[in-house]
Order: C-alpha cells, then structure tokens, then sequence
C-alpha cells in the first residue's frame, strides 16, 4: 500500500478506522433486513415456483400483461363513460317492427341534464299570393295577374348539412353585393302597384279624351237640380227626418291599402331558454325536433329541409322499405327526428327518424316505423322512442350550444324554403351593417321574405325583407327612385348600407377585444380600450370603413404602423398594429369603401396578429360595434310619396291571404 508520503503510524490508524466504520455500516443493514446474498437468476426448475433468488420468464410475462390488459380496460370503460354521448346510437337489434315493447326497452338517446330542455314553436310557411298589377305602358294601363311567394319563418335553431358549404362570413366582400343596381327595364313588380279587383288573364286599357260629340245630353234641368240638393240638406239635418238620397259602397268593398298593420309575425310564444351552468358544456348536444306533413307527400322532400343528405337519405329509405315501401307519407304523418353532432363536421345530423300515421277516424296518432343511426355510419330499424303527446304545432329542443350564428341561421333558413341563394346573399349583405351576424341567434328570432314567383329560368326578385332579432324588427322595402336605381330603403326612406362598416378586415376577424375599461395585457394598468380588436391572421387584408381622406399613414408610437382616415360628419376611422400600410397610400389621398388601405400584423405595443380599430366622432372614442351609424344615403324628397305608396302595396301583399290550394308549410 503507498503511504502517499504519509508516516506509517498513520497509515495504520486510517485503515484501523475505515475497517470499524465498513462493520458498523454492514452491521446496521443487517439489522434493516438487507443479506448479502447472490445475484438474481434466470434458472428455476420448470413447472414449479421459483425459489430464493430465482426469477421466471413466464411468471414476469404474465404479470406484465395482465396489468396491461386492464389498464386497456379501464381505459376502454372510461371512454365510454365519458365519451359515450358523442357516439352514435346503436339501433335495436331485432329486425322487424315492435308493436309493443317491455317497460326495460325504453330507450332515452336524449342526453341527461339537470334541467328541463326548453321547447320552441317553429314557423315555416311557404304561401304563393295572387294579385291584379298594373304597369303603366305609354298611354296604356296593362292590368294582369301577378303571383308573388311569401315566406314566414322563425330561423334555424341548429345546423345541418343543408347549408354546410356556405360562404365563409366577410362583410366586406358583402359590399358589392349590397351596391344598387341600375337596369334600364325593369319587371312589373320592381314597384308593384296593385289593381282594386282581380283580373284573369291580361286587360289592357287606354286613356283618351271623351269626343265633344259624345258629351251626354242633360236629363234634369237646373231648377230641378237645385229642388233636389234643397230637399237633401233639409232631410239630412231634420229631426227624425228620411236618410239623404246618397251611393255608398257596402262595408268591405273599398279598404285603403295604405292602412295594414306591418308587425311581423312568425315569433315564438313561450319560450324559454336555460342554460348550463357549467362552462365545460360548450360542444353541440342532441335536440329533437316535430315536424308535421299536413298535406303528405314524399318523405324526401322534408328529410331533405331536416339533416337528411343525398348521401344519408338512400340508407334510411332501404331500411325502412320493408316498413313503407313507396316512402310517401299519408296527410298529416308526424316526424320525430332526433339530432346529434357529426363526427366530421360543425353540424347537426339525424340520429333517429321516427314515422307517425294518423287515424283520420279517431285521430290516434300511432307509430309506424323507427329507423337509427349505428357505429357503423348506417340505418337500421329499430325500437321506437319513449310516447310523448304531440303538440298541434311544429317544435324544436332548443339546446343553446347548437345555436348557430345570425349569419349561419339565415342562411340555413333561406335553403329550408329554396331561396336562391344569390337572394340570400343580398338579404344578408343589407342588415350586415345593422346587425352583428356573428353573434348567436335566439329562440323566436324570425324572417319575413316577399319576391316575385320564379320565372322561366327559375328565379325571381326580391322586393321585400324583414328580420327580427330579440323583439327588435327590421324592414327594408325594394324601391325604383326617379333616376332608375334599385335599392332597398326602411320605411322612414333611408338604405340599409351604413357609411361606415363595424368589421373592415376580410372574413370579419374573431373579437379579441372590445371598447372599454380592461387591464392592458403588456403594461397591467387599468386604462380605457378605446377600439375594438379583431384577430386575424398575419397579412390579411385591412379594408377603409368608408370613403374618406388619408390623415395620417405611418409608425405612431404604441400603435405601430398606422393609418387614419377623416370621414363626413365629423368622423374618424383609425386602424393600427398593421404589418404593411398598402402601396403608394398618403396623407391627402381619397380612398373609397372596401379599399385595401393595409395588412393584419402586429407592430408596435402588440401580443399578436390582429387590427386595432377605432371610430371617433368629434375626437371621442366610441365603441365601433354597438354606436349608432348614419345612413348611407336617403331618398329625395320628390320619391317620397311614391315610396309611400310602395309601402302600402307590399304591406297589402304581406297582410293578404294566401291563394287557395296554394298555401306550403316548408317544414
């Protein structure tokens, strides 16, 4: 052993002490319970238990796969207890149609909740009216009959298929949509006006003046005129004198068309809406819907207007073609669709279709046939739903997570009843600048729609439009002014288009921020938020508000690249965090509504991509989502009493009762 230069003496002591503390350590494992034995090993002797220090391959096998086979059990239940109302249903094994079930059959595919589900009545009237027009032709009146489709809706509750491929919402590219049109021949209904009384086919009358020839001799001589109009007035004030000698049509044959009643109709009564009270509940849920056939007719038709597809469609008729073979309902069929989100998109789509027939002798109403969706993506039949009692009119669960936008329900809406879609697009181009289309709809909101019926080529023009959101209603009236453009005025006369939009960046962006008081997220001061932001991504386009004049396009300090522009009236549009100020864009310059002034970004005092947007009116800061705008424009003052009477016709229309035979619910 080296000593490292050390005496030997304490060499020795070292060792004497190292080999005392190796016993006393040794000492205390032994009394813990730790031995000093051998390694493990592998050999054991086979068939039997191992021994000591022996170790088994199988035993070790075994146990590792058993705990891996009940953790994937566990996890498996697990799923399913959490996951399961996601899932399809699985339909009912059995093959053929129940008449009557045990008590342990009854099925519930409506999710659980601790609070009862709302319900709301759901109008869908789709009416042709008839009606005499007359066009002024030259020195002609041509007088023929005019039929017009009038739809009175309440708006979608949930999205299905039937609008899935909808534009994406942008209330900037709305903008051409909504520009007045000018047109040199215009249909007889651009500004419809009525005829008192009903004409068939087509009367054409000319105005000329009477021949003095043809002047009628007098029958009566003055003197006798005169004994006449005495004897009257006397008669007429004489106490218990004869009735005046006077023509006056019986009541009801004359009505001033200007006098209607221009509510809308279509609202849900009794509703109520609860939500959760839990945040976690924000994915689609399941709802129920009652749809009623009065008239009868092909299942398709409805199932269509009701999540059903041209994919979807074909399965649930296999399936029920052993039930009701020709899928033609009878008058007044009940429907009872159950709807559940997709695993593959936003939307609603049927999970089960129950079929009711009416007995037209009691007016029992009995179930006829239940088909179901499985985990297979297929239809099957099976067992039908718990009895409820069907109410008189169409309803719907209302579940608050399967509202969909204002923007989404018009559009699912107008599809429901046919609307072309090119109408739909100018319907929400004119309240997009009054209404905030990205918030939800609300139980009862409704729609009322007036255009010509569809010509050769299949489509007609729209003449009248009216929404109403949460007791509030919007009309807006289809009116030719003297200079030949068409446009669409509320009834005080002004457009729907604001001059200046609440949104101006393509596809509308997500509100990341609204007006008022908040903590600032890089300074953590209490301070005003003195516009609104909208998130976007990283170069999209920044439109201008309104036609206006640069006042300032450049780096100003926490705003980063920015650019204001000075409107009429004393109002100011500002627009900040931009990644790039669009070419060639100065101070001075006039630019127009919809122009591209710059790019989504996020200089200056940012935390991410998103426009910073202001409107100020005489230098204070407004909130750009809620304050009120001025009109685009208004109607001169010579279209007035015109306008008026356009009004009162399409009122008239709107009030006047559907041409027999011709009245379809939409469903």
């Amino acid at each position: 052993m080296r000593s490292f230069g050390l005496p030997d003496a304490k060499v020795a002591a070292f060792v004497r002490h190292s080999g005392t503390t190796r016993k006393i350590n040794v000492n205390a494992l032994h009394l813990s319970g730790w031995s000093d034995e051998p390694a493990l090993t592998l050999k054991s002797t086979e068939g039997d238990h191992p021994h000591g220090r022996e170790l088994s391959i199988g035993w070790l096998a075994g146990t590792v796969m058993t705990g891996l086979t009940s953790v994937l059990l566990m996890g498996a239940a697990l799923y399913v207890s959490f996951e399961g109302q996601d899932t399809f249903s699985t339909a009912y094994e059995a093959l053929q149609l129940l008449t009557t079930r045990p008590s342990d059959l009854l099925l519930d595919m409506g999710l659980k909740s601790d609070r009862v589900r709302p319900v709301a009545q759901t109008k869908s009237d789709y009416e042709l009216v008839d009606a005499s027009v007359r066009e002024l032709t030259g020195d002609r009146s041509i007088i023929r009959k005019q039929s017009f489709v009038r739809i009175r809706a309440t708006l979608a509750t949930a999205a299905t298929a039937l609008a899935a491929n909808v534009p994406n919402y942008d209330p900037v590219a709305l903008l051409e949509t909504e520009m007045p049109s000018q047109t040199a021949q215009l249909s007889v209904a651009t500004n419809p006006e009525l005829y008192g009384t009903s004409v068939d086919g087509e009367v054409s009358i000319k105005a000329s003046p009477l021949p003095s020839t043809l002047v009628p001799a007098a029958s009566i001589t003055d003197a006798q005129a005169a004994r006449f109009v005495t004897e009257t007035v006397e008669n007429l004030y004489a106490e218990g004198g004869a009735s005046a000698s006077a023509y006056a049509p019986s009541p009801g044959d004359v009505r001033d068309l200007g006098i209607v009643n221009a509510g809308i109709s279509g609202i849900a009564e009794n509703v109520t809406v609860l939500a959760k009270t839990s945040a976690r509940e924000t994915r689609l849920g399941r709802s129920e819907r009652i749809v009623t056939m009065r008239e009868g007719g092909p299942l398709k038709d409805v199932l269509l207007k009701n999540g059903f597809d041209q994919r979807s469609y074909p399965m649930l008729v296999a399936s029920l073609s052993n039930v009701i073979p020709a899928a033609v309902m009878p008058p007044n069929s009940r429907l009872r669709i159950l709807m559940g989100p997709s695993r593959r998109a936003d939307t609603l789509i049927p999970y089960r279709l129950s079929i009711y027939f009416s007995d037209d002798a009691t007016g029992a109403i009995r179930h006829a046939a239940t088909a179901a969706l499985t985990d297979r993506g297929n239809y099957v039949l099976g067992a039908a739903p718990p009895d409820i009692t069907f109410p008189k009119e169409d309803t719907e669960e209302v579940n608050v997570n399967n509202l969909p936008t204002i923007y989404r329900a018009i559009w699912e809406t107008a599809r429901k009843h046919d609307v072309d879609d090119a109408i739909t697009q100018r319907i929400i181009a004119m309240f997009a600048y009054d209404v905030e289309l990205s918030k939800r709809v609300a139980p009862g909101d409704s729609i009322e729609i007036l255009e010509t019926a569809p010509d050769g080529s299949g489509r007609g023009d729209l003449l009248y439009a009216a929404l109403s959101l949460g007791g509030v209603s919007r009309e807006l009236y289809r009116y030719r002014s003297n200079d030949g453009s068409v446009d669409f005025y509320d009834p005080d006369g002004e457009t729907g288009k604001r001059f200046l939009t609440r949104r101006p960046v393509k596809g509308g962006g997500r509100i990341a921020s609204r007006f008022g008081y908040r903590v600032h997220p890089i300074f953590k001061t209490r301070k005003l938020h003195t516009g609104a932001d909208f998130a976007a991504p990283l170069g999209t386009p920044i439109y201008a508000a309104g036609d206006g004049v640069v006042d300032r396009a450049q780096w100003v300090s926490g705003y980063g690249k920015y650019v204001e522009l000075n409107h009429v009236n004393s109002f100011k549009t500002a627009y900040a965090h931009m990644s790039r100020i669009a070419d060639g864009l100065k101070p001075g310059m006039m630019v127009r509504q919809g122009q591209v002034i710059g790019y989504v970004g996020s200089t200056g005092n940012s935390t991410g991509n998103h426009l910073h947007y202001e409107i100020r009116v005489n230098g204070r800061p407004v909130d750009p989502l809620s304050v009120k705008l001025p009109r685009d424009k208004a109607l001169a003052a010579q279209d007035q009493t015109s306008f008026a009477q356009t009004v009162a016709q399409i009122r008239e229309l709107m009030q006047r009762s559907a041409t027999p035979g011709l009245v379809v619910a939409a469903q």
